[in-house]
């Protein structure tokens, strides 16, 4: 229990499935009984009328029926109600109702009783306004400077101000550039309506210039007309707040000073009669109510701020006093004075909880038991000191900036693969044209050990992959439970994806005494996909166009130990060739060396990407010997650097898609325009037609053409694995070094019109260059751009990437670390040399050599036989 909470004197719940808003609470002596005691007037958008006089109750006890004094349903939704001087001959207060299209006015009465049921009380209707516009809200007050009575102004939901001069109707004015209905209030000692426009200003209108201004009834006559009948309505005074407005008040403790309170939705405004602001506070919660009142110091104003925090806020202006908790979110508040009680806070919610309440804390019945005396040992208590000491130091040491993750899961998920493939195919809708699609089962089970609110399963694998489902929702889990599903995954685009990963994240919520709803977390787990998912076992062939050749100084593992799948049982460890068929049509093949020599070789037929779908089997391969080795790439008779010119070439092809993706994305926006153009008696026309037909054979383009683009894009995220693999083999680079390598070259996980792969990646590789690889501090000074775009040409990615290669051949070690001393330092203590910017240019081949890629990181070139 929160010990500054609003101490219940009274409270009651009106009805049943009833609505309140703001104005449908009032507090006033509205039966004119003299005491200076405060009835509670509330009106529901069912059309129930109440009226409480309430008394002080024991806590445990209910209401007492006397407290209910009236009672009444009328035949309308009460949007309003106020109490003032709203009857002409008389200075006794009267209760004003306003309905959606009537206004109405009553005398509330009470009759003394003679038996035991006490007074009984009634209304009167002393008069109705039937109204020829929708109401929204309205306010009351002297207007004109009047003695002795109040008039009311009424807003409609279109924007006009509807006065009322008691029994009669004066005249109506609708406001200058109205949208929305704002709230309104009326400050008697300027003689001004106060409102907030939806175009978040505070309006000020003088009520003689709506006297004079031009009757809302004369509108429909023309502009000449109108400029000869009345004047133009004016604004005494505008101020932007920025934001719309919840309520509004105008205070006046004084003949000399009167303040406007705005309430908005994130700040709360106090101004002077002029709209000048007197001062503002910045809130940092959701306001749902406002009231102000007078303060004790003279020269301030208290205020109390509701908000949907369940709080009750009291400011004297700026300066926060008191908060105190409520036990619903409130929509209306006032402070009224009751029997022996003056100051009580009556608040209403959206549902009917009537409370009246008082601040104060509830008595501490907690006593500290008395400590014996005892004399302080220093020298334990140093000991005990450097103990915590050294334990903060050992907790500190770790660089994680996440925690470790607890020994046993509130929900794990867990992904198990079929080993073996669906027998009858669940492939939908694939755009693969061969003669079967296989599909593989992934059988995904959440295991709960506490209560889970609100699990969701969402299970994604890299395009052009798909799944049966992807998502799938669960009821609440309860401890120890579990829930498993089944999907497919299959090859749906006509490439071969990437990457054969998979991933399945759960979200939920875990719900906690303070805050039932939950704390939402996630669990997730990833799943490696089969490689029969995307090619057959077929006959190895030697003829290839790309070839990749890797020399180990171990004998490799067999083929069986990786491809068991693919290796014929007959020839067990003996096979030292395997050949892949992709779903394509493509063809690969993987040679294993018969000679003393050890070593492997990938030949590609058609496409240098395809030796990069799958590089970790060549990476284990390669692992396996767990001691130092030498990998020898060849791409044909060319050497290592066109390892590199084959990526850019499958970039440009890439970029070049990219570029006409735009061009007809901006082609397809004209030809849009063109036929909006077309006039409306010309569209049945041939022209029409024709326009339809250009717009619709454009689209068909444009769609083929972005198939086209995401296939470029997979090719290139494959070859790109393949370079990381050599890169990261042939300079020995560790884990972390080659998450930034992955980091630098994959940046993007799908393609975009905004942001391509070459900008993405020169930005990138030009960072690493001015900081772990930079030559000197002068590099490390230069600024990158910070703006991307789509490069002309390839020929500064191509300038950036040599560049990069060339530097980690010559000692360079990739790093975040911006530290250049440090870093040159602790891996090359000479630090990188200077490379002439002749290096730069493009080399020149020489044919019939090969590249020697070392574990020492230096090139060797050698002719072939």
């Amino acid at each position: 229990m929160s010990l500054f909470k609003a101490r219940d004197w009274w409270s009651t719940v009106l009805g049943e499935k009833e609505e309140f808003d703001q104005g449908c609470l009032c507090v006033a002596d509205v039966d004119n009984s003299g005491s200076g005691q405060d009835k509670v007037i509330v009106g529901s958008y069912m059309g129930y009328l109440r009226i409480f006089n309430p008394h002080p109750v024991k806590p445990g006890d209910e209401v007492q029926p006397e407290d209910l004094l009236l009672e009444v349903q009328l035949r309308e939704p009460i949007l309003q109600v106020e109490v003032g001087k709203f009857v002409s001959g008389t200075e006794g207060l009267h209760l004003a109702v306003l309905h959606c299209r009537k206004l109405c006015v009553y005398a509330v009465s009470g009759t003394l009783g003679n038996v035991e049921h006490g007074n009984q009380y009634q209304i009167k209707l002393m008069y109705e306004h039937n109204l020829q516009r929708t109401a929204c809200n309205m306010t009351y007050g002297p207007f004109g400077g009047v003695k002795g009575r109040d008039l009311i102004c009424i807003q409609s939901m279109d924007g006009m101000l509807m006065l009322f001069e008691q029994e009669s109707y004066a005249f109506g004015r609708f406001l200058p550039g109205f949208l929305l209905p704002g709230p309104l209030t009326y400050s008697s000692r300027t003689d001004s309506f106060i409102t907030v426009s939806s175009c978040q200003q505070v309006e000020s209108y003088k009520y003689q210039v709506l006297a004079f201004a031009t009757d809302a009834d004369e509108r429909q006559e023309t502009e000449q007309q109108k400029l000869s009948s009345g004047k133009r309505l004016v604004v005494d005074w505008v101020l932007n707040i920025g934001e719309q407005a919840l309520d509004i008040c105008v205070v006046s403790f004084n003949q000399g000073v009167s303040s406007v309170f705005v309430l908005g939705e994130r700040n709360f405004f106090c101004l002077k009669d002029n709209g000048q602001i007197r001062f503002m506070k910045k809130l940092d919660y959701s306001p749902s109510c406002f009231i102000p009142y007078c303060s004790v110091q003279e020269g301030t104003i208290n205020t109390l701020i509701g908000n949907h925090n369940k709080m009750l806020y009291v400011y004297q202006d700026v300066t926060l006093k008191w908060a105190t908790q409520l036990p619903h979110i409130p929509v209306s508040v006032k402070v009224a004075n009751f029997q022996d009680l003056k100051g009580v806070i009556v608040t209403l919610t959206d549902d009917g909880h009537l409370q009246c309440s008082y601040l104060g804390t509830d008595p501490s019945i907690f006593q500290a038991p008395k400590v014996d005396a005892r004399e302080i040992n220093y020298e334990e208590m140093n000991a005990e000191m450097k103990e915590l000491q050294k334990i903060i130091r050992e907790a500190t040491k770790t660089q994680d900036i996440l925690p470790e993750s607890e020994k046993q899961r509130d929900l794990t998920v867990t992904a198990e693969v079929s080993p073996e493939l669906d027998a009858e195919s669940q492939a939908i809708e694939s755009e693969v044209k061969a003669e079967a699609v296989p599909s593989v089962t992934v059988k995904i089970t959440v295991q709960s050990r506490v209560a889970v609110q609100k699990p969701n399963l969402a299970v994604c694998v890299q395009a052009p992959l798909a799944v049966t489902c992807d998502q799938f929702i669960f009821d609440d889990l309860e401890p120890d439970s579990s829930e498993t599903v089944v999907l497919s995954v299959f090859l749906k685009g006509n490439c071969i994806p990437s990457e054969l990963e998979g991933n399945c994240m759960v979200s939920y919520n875990i719900p906690t005494e303070l805050n039932p709803e939950g704390i939402p977390r996630v669990a997730q787990c990833n799943f490696s996909l089969p490689l029969r998912l995307v090619c057959f076992p077929s006959q190895p062939t030697k003829a290839a166009n790309h070839k990749l050749t890797i020399d180990t100084n171990k004998p490799p593992v067999t083929f069986l130990t990786i491809f068991p799948d693919f290796v014929d049982p007959s020839e067990g460890d003996q096979a030292n060739a395997l050949g892949f068929l992709f779903l394509t049509g493509s063809k690969t093949t993987l040679l294993a060396s018969k000679t003393s020599q050890s070593g492997f070789r990938a030949l590609s037929r058609l496409m240098f990407s395809l030796l990069g779908l799958q590089p970790d089997p060549l990476v284990l391969l390669i692992l396996g010997f767990k001691m130092p080795c030498t990998a020898k790439v060849k791409v044909g008779t060319v050497p290592r650097e066109l390892i590199l010119s084959s990526l850019i070439n499958m970039n440009r092809s890439y970029e070049r898609l990219r570029t006409k993706k735009e061009e007809s994305v901006k082609t397809l926006e004209y030809r849009d325009v063109f036929v909006i153009m077309i006039p409306g008696p010309l569209q049945p026309s041939f022209l029409l037609f024709q326009a339809l037909q250009r717009v619709i054979a454009l689209a068909d383009a444009a769609e083929e053409n972005q198939a086209n683009v995401f296939q470029a894009f997979t090719k290139l995220k494959s070859a790109t694995h393949l370079v990381i693999m050599l890169i990261s083999l042939w300079q020995k680079l560790s884990t972390d070094q080659v998450a930034i390598l992955e980091a630098t070259f994959l940046p993007l996980a799908e393609d975009t019109q905004e942001l391509g792969w070459e900008e993405t990646v020169d930005a990138a590789v030009s960072y690493l260059l001015r900081t772990c690889l930079s030559k000197s501090s002068k590099e490390q000074a230069l600024t990158l751009s910070s703006q991307l775009c789509m490069p002309k040409d390839t020929s500064r990615l191509k300038k950036n990437i040599t560049l990069f290669c060339d530097r980690l051949a010559k000692g360079g070690r990739l790093s975040l670390s911006t530290d250049l001393a440090t870093q040159q330092a602790a891996v090359m203590p000479g630090g990188c040399a200077t490379i002439p910017e002749s290096d730069l240019e493009e080399r020149t081949v020489i044919p019939g050599s090969a590249a020697m890629f070392s574990s020492h990181g230096q090139i060797t070139k050698q002719k072939s036989k």
